[in-house]
């Protein structure tokens, strides 16, 4: 990787140790792939070539962002766009989820792990010119926490997931002097330094918010290593370099990032050249781009989960045996086979095995129609029902077939008697009205932000999440023995310790079955040939700033 920063060593005392969590096994299930080996070999080649500036990269995508103020979105299509633009203290390593410094140089924390100290780097600017400094810092994070903050304009979910509500564990953020900042929180949290590395986390500037107000998420203005110049909705965003990055000036111009819903198209449009590189490959079009001249595939590395998630508020589905019955109904090997192109494995856990923590010793639900009847009969639907199984408009990362997975679903609903009618929205009405809980049964997925179990099981499974408007759990699953487990473990230092809460967590969630899991991927990208340095990270978005296209 030509990595353009100077860092300095940062001497962290071991009570962070937990946070630091390398992704070497998170490449697992990508290291049998001819593409992984194919990768490391260009980095290699790479590392002897001069990285070369100019030109403009054109990401084509399947769906829009949402918004562009990172901390107000939860979809990965608004994030992949705002991590060019805002960065945060800290970040994770290319290709990895281990933190590094970002605009917060070192940190320290006490020995009860309660106050966390951040030295800033000095001599940072917004796009818009203005100092990035203390000040800024704490501005972002009152303006997140407090719900009374004058510029809290949004639901700002990803603060509640992370940090336990409004405000939250975190009890003050203040400015010790113009390039220092510390935080107290109320109790213990280990996934701490993690969660700031997350893409909601990055610093906007003040300044633009209080110009922009409610509308700012249509001029985000960061410290990252392009500026917004345009955003043509559900067609383009059209990004610049910053001139004047603390990393030094990014190799690339322009970065472009297009919208074409339709797989097949976006691939079309790869092949002929007018788009450098594409995400939500479908299966069919992989072989293809192995065996292109002028294409190479990229392999995300897997820590992620695509899941059906069934409503207890909605009946049949506040029966255990009912929800049980749906998961021995799903053929998932068959769907993995069909439409993943085998770029994945069958999900047991919402937990995926590349994260520590994660308990092996569960026993799957297996593809069993007649023991489904059965359940269904013992549940008092002895004929079936009626329902809605709704389906992603977009292909994601962690289902790239989202409608034809739901088809395959359906069908197989239909042989244990459950009738399912397909539903669909756009994109950004779809997450809203999950996040409602309007949906009879959903199909939705996660790609992990920071690589701490919590980031899985808390967010996506936990009674706090389950409210009504911001659901990270749309399930509107809420279990007390789950959440005194979930609790613990995010107050727990020890990653042994935590790990055994986590792995008990999941047995309760198996015998709950709120969701049906169905895959973890290994989520493909294609790429012209002239794309150098793209490293992909297992949280889903990279920064390209270190990105350059080969004449």
């Amino acid at each position: 990787m030509f990595n353009k920063k100077s860092i300095a060593l940062v001497l962290i005392i071991a009570v962070v140790g937990f946070a630091l969590v390398g992704c070497g096994q998170s490449e697992k299930a990508a290291e049998q792939a001819p593409e992984k080996n194919q990768q490391q070999t260009e980095k290699k080649a790479q590392e002897k070539v001069k990285p070369k500036s100019g030109g403009t990269l054109v990401f084509g995508r399947g769906g829009d962002s949402v918004k562009l103020d990172p901390a107000d979105v939860t979809d990965g299509e608004s994030m992949k766009v705002t991590r060019q633009m805002l960065d945060g203290l800290v970040e994770y390593k290319p290709g990895e989820t281990e933190i590094e410094p970002a605009l917060a140089k070192s940190w320290e924390t006490s020995e009860d792990g309660l106050t966390w100290t951040f030295n800033l780097r000095k001599g940072v600017k917004f796009h818009d010119g203005t100092k990035f400094n203390a000040d800024a810092v704490v501005f972002n994070f009152k303006r997140w926490m407090n719900k009374d903050h004058k510029y809290h304009d949004g639901q700002f979910v990803y603060w509640g997931y992370m940090f336990g509500g409004f405000p939250g564990v975190v009890k003050s953020v203040e400015a010790v002097d113009e390039y220092t900042v510390k935080f107290t929180l109320k109790e213990k949290l280990a996934p701490f330094l993690a969660n700031l590395a997350m893409g909601p986390f990055g610093i906007s500037s003040p300044t633009a918010i209080k110009k922009y107000g409610e509308d700012y998420f249509k001029h985000p203005v960061g410290t990252g290593p392009f500026k917004f110049v345009k955003w043509v909705k559900g067609d383009r965003i059209i990004l610049e370099a910053n001139e004047d990055y603390w990393e030094g000036r990014p190799y690339l111009d322009k970065v472009v990032f297009r919208v074409i819903p339709d797989n097949t198209a976006r691939f079309m449009e790869l092949q002929s050249g007018s788009i450098d590189m594409i995400d939500g490959v479908n299966p069919n079009s992989v072989p293809q781009i192995r065996n292109a001249d002028k294409l190479k595939l990229s392999l995300r590395p897997s820590m992620n989960v695509g899941y059906l998630a069934m409503n207890f508020d909605k009946k049949p589905f506040g029966n255990v045996k009912v929800r049980r019955a749906i998961n021995h109904a799903i053929n998932k090997k068959e769907i993995i086979k069909g439409l993943y192109a085998g770029l994945g494995k069958p999900a047991k856990n919402p937990l995926p095995p590349s994260l520590w923590g994660y308990n092996e010793d569960i026993d799957p639900y297996e593809y069993n129609p007649e023991k489904a009847k059965k359940l269904l009969a013992e549940a008092g639907y002895p004929d079936g029902f009626k329902t809605t199984l709704w389906a992603m408009p977009n292909p994601r990362p962690y289902m790239p077939q989202p409608k034809l997975i739901a088809q395959a679903m359906q069908s197989d609903l239909e042989a244990i008697g459950v009738k399912a009618e397909i539903r669909s929205y756009d994109w950004g009405t779809y997450l809203q009205k999950t996040e409602n809980g309007e949906h009879d049964m959903a199909l939705l997925g996660w790609t992990g932000d920071n690589g701490d179990p919590d980031n899985f099981l808390y967010v996506l499974l936990d009674k706090d999440n389950a409210i009504k408007g911001s659901a990270g759990n749309i399930a509107f699953y809420k279990s007390d023995p789950l959440h005194e487990l979930l609790i613990k473990a995010q107050t727990t230092m020890d990653q042994e310790k935590r790990a055994e809460l986590y792995k008990k967590s999941q047995k309760v969630i198996h015998k709950d079955a709120p969701w049906v899991p169905v895959a973890h991927s290994n989520p493909p990208l294609g790429l012209k040939n002239k794309v150098m340095n793209y490293e992909p990270s297992p949280v889903g978005q990279e920064k390209l700033n270190d990105v350059w296209l080969k004449q």
